[in-house]
């Protein structure tokens, strides 16, 4: 049975990769996506989720328009430099035609979970502030959900907006800190494995070979663009699509437990505190019972080869 996944997404080029990476495997069924600012504001995110899915033929999947800021602190700029204005790398896909699911993000969540109990896996690959508020209208879907599995984080590796922290988790750490105490199942996906696989001009040119992978090819220019001038490779990272891969088949990484905190102040704002020392671990403190996945490595050739049988056996 395909494997009920709620995506909450702020595409974003690597959340349209990862997008389209779903929806071209049988091993999981999406049942909603839910948009929030990050890589671009939330309107935008929740236009190109439609147009997206109208893209992939997939109209009859509902899109819910979620936070437009974090809990506690300001969100002004997207960063253009990396997604271009659009989000997509200026690739224009056409207007969507289809609406936006009446309820707010957050409601969305709870209602879906609530009426399927242990049937839904919420993905998200942005900023962690819709998952927070579900959190806040309904506690109850922490034992409802199947499993919680987090593109963001970065456990025993530098960040990426700054040396402590990447960017989803930094652009609500308040969000991040509540999802990640929740007490629910849930795997980090994090720096430490989606630096480790590289797309490089060779994979991404094969993709062409489809429709779908034509689109990719076409969006991840912009994408490559930046790689090559912070990074210095024509290349991209493979951030968000690494979360669905995990999804698909979970022995492509390695994994490590224990808690994690975030940093909501100072100069470590967004860090993700993993103790991997057991230090939170005596009876009664914080997480005992909080423990949660941290992919740490992860078998990039394989991963990379299941994304492009994905990518070229799509429309």
């Amino acid at each position: 049975m395909a494997k009920k996944i709620i995506i909450d997404t702020d595409p974003g080029i690597d959340d349209a990769m990862a997008i389209l990476f779903a929806l071209n495997s049988p091993e999981l069924e999406v049942v909603g996506l839910t948009t929030i600012f990050g890589n671009v504001h939330t309107d935008l995110a929740t236009e190109n989720a439609l147009r997206l899915l109208e893209f992939a033929g997939q109209r009859t999947i509902p899109v819910a328009h979620g936070a437009t800021k974090p809990l506690h602190i300001g969100f002004e700029d997207a960063p253009t430099f990396v997604h271009g204005e659009n989000g997509l790398g200026e690739i224009e896909l056409p207007a969507a035609t289809s609406k936006a699911d009446p309820r707010p993000a957050a409601q969305f969540i709870v209602d879906m979970i609530m009426a399927h109990p242990r049937e839904i896996t919420l993905v998200p690959v942005g900023p962690l502030t819709n998952i927070a508020l579900a959190l806040a209208l309904e506690p109850r879907i922490v034992a409802n959900v199947a499993d919680v599995v987090i593109m963001g984080g970065a456990g025993a590796v530098n960040g990426n907006v700054n040396p402590a922290a990447e960017a989803n988790i930094w652009h609500d750490p308040h969000a991040a800190d509540r999802v990640f105490g929740a007490g629910w199942p849930l795997t980090m996906v994090g720096l430490d494995v989606t630096e480790k696989t590289v797309m490089d001009e060779n994979f991404l040119t094969a993709l062409r070979a489809s429709r779908t992978g034509t689109l990719i090819y076409d969006i991840t220019r912009f994408y490559c663009d930046f790689h090559q001038q912070v990074h210095g490779m024509y290349a991209a990272y493979t951030h968000d699509p690494s979360a669905i891969a995990y999804l698909i088949d979970p022995t492509l990484f390695t994994i490590e437990r224990g808690p994690i905190r975030v940093i909501c102040e100072g100069i470590a704002l967004g860090q993700t505190l993993w103790d991997r020392r057991g230090q939170w671990g005596r009876p009664n403190e914080w997480s005992v019972h909080r423990a949660v996945n941290v992919c740490v490595d992860v078998e990039s050739e394989r991963l990379l080869a299941l994304y492009k049988e994905r990518i070229l056996a799509a429309a």
